[in-house]
C-alpha cells in the first residue's frame, strides 16, 4: 500500500501528455483492481480467523458432556463481597468453600489478590473467582485473601475445587446452547463470505461475541496461564467494544447494506464509540488489580442494553426509508432486536453480577436457567440472517407464532424444573444410580417429545390463524369448478387470486404450440410487458415437473419478466400429468412480504383443480366438435342417398 502510494505521488508530480494520461489511467485502474482483490483477500483472511476464534472458544463446552467442570463454590461480586459459599453443590457442606471457611458475607482482600505478579496461584484464583469463569481444571488448588470483618481478622484460606453434581437440566441447556452458538457464527460468517459489505460484518462482528455459546471450558483451560486468561480477557473487551459498533451499524446499512444521508454523521462516529466500550468494559478488570469494580460491570454490562435500545430505535426510524419488500425484511430485524437483545443483556447481568439479585432479594433463575434464556438471543440471529439472504420474506407473524409457541410449550418444564429441582435431584438420588450417558438419553428423548409437540402445535395454530385464507381457497376453488368456459378460470387464476391473497401482480399463459401467450387478464403488468412467453431451462423444468415452482430475480430477467415489486415470485403449471394448458406467475404480497408456505399449498391445489376443469372443458368442445362433425356427415350422406334416388326417378 505505502509502495502503491509513493509510486502515484511520483506519476502525479510529472507533466502529464495525452498518451501519458491514458497510461496513467490505465495504470491507476489496474493498481485499484489490484487493491481491490488485496482488501478482498485480507478480509476472508481475517474472517476465517475471527470464525476460528470464535468457534475455539464455545466447542470445547461439549466435553463437559462427559466430564463436567469443577468449582470453587462460591462466588463472588465484582466488589469482592462473597455472595455464596454453595455454588452448584447440593448443599453447604458439600462445597469446598464453606468447608475451608468461608461463609457469605466475608469480603475478599482486592489488595492482597491482585495479579502483580500475575503467574501466581493467588491471580489464576482471582481471575477465576473475579474474572467471571467460575468453573476451574480439575482438582485446581486456590488461594484466596479474605479481609478482616468482625472478630475475623485477615487471612489466607485455602481451597481445593471438587466436581459437583451432575445436572439433567444442564445435559439438556448445554447442547442446545452450544450447537446454536455454532449455527449462529457460521451462518454470520457465511454473510460476509458472499455479502461482504459494513452491513454483514457489523453482524458478524457482534455475533462472534454475543451468542447463545457458553465458553467455561476454555477460560478453564486458559486458567492454567495466567497471562494468556489476562490476554483473552482484554482481546474480549476489544471484541464485546466492535460488536457493540458493528451492531450499530448493521442497524443503520440493514437490509440492503446502504446508509442514508441522516445517519452518516452517526456512522462516522461509531469507531469512537467502539473505543469508549472497549474502555468501559476493560475496566471492569480493576479487581483483578486490587480496586473495586462491581459498579464498572454491571455499567459495562448495562451499555449492552443502551446499545440495544439505540438499534431498536434506529431500526424503528428508517423504516419508511424502504419500499415494502425491504421493508418486510427490516421488521424481521426489528423482531429479533426486541425479542433476542434483552435476554442476552439480562443473563449477563444475572450471571456476572449480582445487580437482579439485589433488586429481587435472590436471583431469580438458577445459572441453567439463564444459560436457557441465553437461547432466546439465537431468535435475533436466525431472523437476521433470513432477512439477510433473502430478497422476499414471508410475514413476520409466522415465525413469531412459532417462537411464542415454543416458548410455551418450554416454559412449563422450565419453571418446574426451577421451582422443583432440589427435590427432584434428592429422589432421584435415594432412587436410582445413573451414569452421565444415561442423563444425555433421557434429555435427547425429552427433547424429541417437546419437537414433536410443537410441531403439532403450530400446524393447529396455522389451521387457525389461516382459516380466512382456507376460505378463500375454498371459495376459488368451487368457483373455478363451475365455470363454464376458459375465460371464467382465467378470471379467477388472475383477478381472483390477487384479490383475495393482495398479490403485487398476477397473470396466466396460455399454451399455444411451444410457446405462451398472455390472456387478456393480467392484474399488475404494465401494458408494455411481454406478451409470448418461451420459456427457458429452469421454467421448462418446474412446468415439466407439474408442480408449483419458485421463480428468482436472474430467471425473472433471463425471461424478460416484470422486474421489482411486481417480480413474479411462484410458477403455476394448470396441468395435468398428462398435458400442460397453463402457466400461471404471481408476485408477492403488494405490502411487501412473500408467499408463505399455506398460500404455496392452497395455490398448488387450485393449480390442479383448474387443470381438471380445463380438461373437463377441452373435452366437453372436443365432444361439441365431434357431435358437429358427426351431424354434418350424417347430413352429408343423407344428401348423397337422396342423390340417386332423385336421378333414378
Amino acid at each position: 500500500m505505502i509502495a502503491w502510494l509513493a509510486e502515484r505521488r511520483r506519476f502525479q508530480r510529472q507533466p502529464v501528455l495525452g498518451d501519458e494520461s491514458q497510461a496513467l489511467s490505465r495504470w491507476t485502474r489496474r493498481t485499484y483492481i489490484h487493491m481491490d482483490v488485496f482488501n478482498r483477500l485480507l478480509g476472508r483472511v481475517l474472517l476465517i480467523l475471527l470464525t476460528i476464534w470464535a468457534i475455539v472458544m464455545v466447542a470445547p463446552d461439549f466435553y463437559r458432556l462427559l466430564r463436567p467442570l469443577d468449582s470453587f463454590g462460591f462466588y463472588a461480586n465484582g466488589d469482592g463481597l462473597i455472595t455464596d459459599v454453595r455454588g452448584p453443590f447440593a448443599d453447604e457442606l458439600a462445597s469446598p468453600a464453606w468447608r475451608a471457611g468461608m461463609r457469605e458475607g466475608d469480603r475478599l482482600d482486592l489488595g492482597k489478590m491482585r495479579c502483580f505478579p500475575v503467574d501466581t496461584l493467588r491471580c489464576a484464583t482471582a481471575l477465576a473467582a473475579l474474572g467471571g469463569a467460575p468453573l476451574v481444571g480439575d482438582r485446581r488448588d486456590g488461594e484466596v485473601w479474605l479481609t478482616a470483618a468482625g472478630d475475623k481478622p485477615s487471612r489466607k484460606v485455602e481451597v481445593v475445587a471438587e466436581t459437583p453434581p451432575f445436572s439433567g437440566w444442564a445435559a439438556a441447556v448445554l447442547p442446545l446452547d452450544q450447537i446454536a452458538a455454532l449455527l449462529v457464527i457460521l451462518a454470520a460468517a457465511w454473510l460476509v463470505w458472499t455479502r461482504p459489505g459494513g452491513m454483514t460484518w457489523g453482524f458478524f462482528l457482534f455475533v462472534q461475541w454475543f451468542n447463545p455459546g457458553q465458553s467455561y471450558e476454555y477460560y478453564a483451560l486458559l486458567q492454567y496461564s495466567p497471562k494468556a486468561l489476562l490476554t483473552q480477557n482484554f482481546a474480549g473487551y476489544v471484541a464485546q467494544g466492535a460488536g457493540f459498533a458493528g451492531f450499530l451499524l448493521f442497524a443503520m446499512r440493514a437490509p440492503r447494506d446502504q446508509c442514508s444521508p441522516r445517519w452518516r454523521t452517526i456512522e462516522r462516529t461509531l469507531p469512537t464509540i467502539g473505543v469508549l466500550l472497549v474502555v468501559l468494559l476493560a475496566l471492569s478488570s480493576a479487581n483483578v488489580f486490587g480496586y473495586p469494580a462491581e459498579i464498572v460491570t454491571r455499567a459495562g454490562i448495562l451499555s449492552g442494553l443502551l446499545v440495544a435500545a439505540c438499534a431498536f430505535a434506529i431500526l424503528l426510524a428508517r423504516r419508511g426509508e424502504h419500499p415494502p419488500a425491504d421493508y418486510q425484511r427490516l421488521r424481521w430485524v426489528i423482531w429479533g432486536c426486541l425479542i433476542g437483545l434483552p435476554s442476552l443483556s439480562l443473563a449477563d447481568l444475572a450471571q456476572q453480577t449480582t445487580l437482579l439479585a439485589d433488586v429481587w432479594g435472590s436471583n431469580p433463575l438458577a445459572d441453567e436457567g439463564w444459560d436457557f434464556v441465553r437461547l432466546i438471543n439465537g431468535v435475533l440471529c436466525l431472523f437476521v440472517f433470513e432477512a439477510t439472504r433473502r430478497p422476499l420474506v414471508v410475514s413476520v407473524a409466522i415465525p413469531l407464532r412459532r417462537v411464542t409457541i415454543l416458548g410455551l410449550l418450554l416454559s412449563a418444564p422450565t419453571l418446574f424444573l426451577h421451582e422443583q429441582a432440589e427435590h427432584v435431584k434428592e429422589w432421584l438420588r435415594e432412587s436410582l444410580t445413573l451414569p452421565s450417558w444415561v442423563w444425555v438419553v433421557l434429555a435427547s428423548i425429552v427433547l424429541f417429545a417437546l419437537s414433536r409437540l410443537h410441531e403439532l402445535a403450530v400446524h393447529r395454530a396455522d389451521r387457525y390463524f389461516n382459516r380466512a385464507f382456507a376460505r378463500a381457497g375454498e371459495d376459488l376453488g368451487k368457483a373455478i369448478l363451475q365455470a363454464h368456459d376458459f375465460a371464467t378460470i382465467e378470471t379467477h387464476l388472475v383477478g381472483g387470486v390477487q384479490k383475495r391473497l393482495g398479490l403485487a401482480s398476477a397473470s396466466l399463459f396460455r399454451k399455444e404450440g411451444a410457446a405462451f401467450r398472455r390472456g387478456a387478464i393480467a392484474g399488475g403488468w404494465s401494458e408494455q410487458g411481454i406478451e409470448t412467453l418461451e420459456p427457458d431451462e429452469h421454467l421448462q423444468r418446474g412446468l415439466d415437473a407439474r408442480t408449483p415452482f419458485a421463480i428468482k430475480g436472474d430467471v425473472a430477467k433471463r425471461n424478460h419478466l416484470p422486474d421489482g415489486p411486481m417480480r413474479p415470485v411462484l410458477g403455476l403449471p394448470i396441468a395435468t400429468r398428462f398435458d400442460i394448458y397453463a402457466l400461471a406467475l404471481y408476485g408477492a404480497h403488494a405490502a411487501g412480504n412473500d408467499l408463505n408456505h399455506d398460500e404455496r399449498a392452497t395455490l398448488a391445489a387450485i393449480g390442479e383443480l383448474a387443470g381438471e376443469v380445463w380438461t373437463r372443458l377441452d373435452h366437453d368442445l372436443l365432444r361439441q366438435r365431434i357431435a358437429l362433425l358427426e351431424s354434418k356427415l350424417q347430413s352429408t350422406e343423407s344428401n348423397l342417398t337422396a342423390t340417386p334416388n332423385a336421378s333414378a326417378t
